[in-house]
């Protein structure tokens, strides 16, 4: 595998300078001097016009990889005009932070539910040798390989687990996303590409089941309320139960104990507002 390294280049502007004067010497040389040496001249002069084409430019954040007749030399990072060989081809590559934005896939989770999903991966050049010798093009690359890690982790999991413990996509969002980075870093390490995020931008049901799900969702969270309703009355009947005997207010037996214990629950646990029944049997 090829790896970065470091080339020197000259500054350019001392570069430039110097190339100016022997330019115009030797354009002087070849007017001036006599028929042998005006040959001598023209030779230097033509090297000096071909001097001149050993300057670029290398931004901040931006490295120069360059070749000599399709062989490696090595890479400049130093920023500014530089002057290297003329004979060498120079591709810029940028260090910058980039980030990428997949397409919204859909994805059949680990339970087989269709979902819709989408990440944001950003990601930089760290190694410019391998972004462009190791790969045809790191840039679409990473765009490819992120959607195929992305659909990966989607059919890995469930979109929503069960218990509190299992790893889902929609309430394990720190373990999601470390998951997401790890396994799209493993998959760009040949490009010479470090992944610094990579989050879940878009998580939903597809619409052909959205609404069944939304249904199962709402009776998940009926069920769970009425668990927790159902406790609450148990302990307040108990209580009552017992402050009852110990303040000795009436005396019930076992049977009118079940009766109070039943109608005691209905009101609690009831979903409509209870409605009074007056026993008028005893004005009559």
């Amino acid at each position: 595998m090829l790896k970065e390294r470091m080339i020197n280049s000259r500054a350019g502007f001392g570069m430039l300078g110097m190339l100016f004067l022997l330019q115009i010497a030797t354009i002087a040389g070849v007017a001036v001097l006599p028929a042998v040496l005006k040959l001598v001249a023209l030779l230097l002069a033509i090297v000096v016009f071909i001097c001149w084409f050993g300057f670029y430019m290398v931004q901040p954040n931006q490295a120069a990889v360059l070749q000599l007749f399709g062989r490696y030399v090595g890479t400049d990072l130093n920023n500014g005009l530089r002057w290297s060989n003329p004979l060498y081809s120079k591709r810029k590559v940028s260090l910058r932070v980039r980030n990428f934005e997949s397409n919204k896939m859909k994805v059949n989770d680990n339970a087989g539910n269709p979902v819709e999903i989408a990440a944001v991966v950003v990601w930089k050049v760290v190694d410019s040798a391998e972004a462009v010798f190791e790969v045809d093009n790191y840039e679409n690359f990473v765009s490819i390989q992120s959607e195929s890690a992305i659909r990966h982790l989607a059919s890995s999991y469930a979109y929503d687990a069960g218990n509190d413990h299992a790893i889902s996509l929609r309430s394990s969002t720190d373990e999601v996303t470390e998951l997401l980075k790890t396994e799209i870093q493993a998959r760009l390490n040949k490009a010479g590409v470090q992944v610094l995020e990579a989050r879940i931008s878009h998580l939903a049901y597809a619409p052909e089941i959205a609404s069944a799900m939304l249904q199962r969702q709402q009776a998940a969270a009926i069920i769970a309320a009425r668990q927790q309703i159902v406790e609450g009355a148990v302990g307040m009947v108990e209580t009552a139960l017992q402050r009852l005997s110990e303040r000795k207010v009436v005396e019930l037996d076992d049977e009118r104990k079940a009766a109070m214990v039943s109608n005691l629950l209905v009101v609690l646990c009831g979903d409509h507002h209870v409605q009074p029944i007056v026993n008028a049997g005893s004005l009559y």
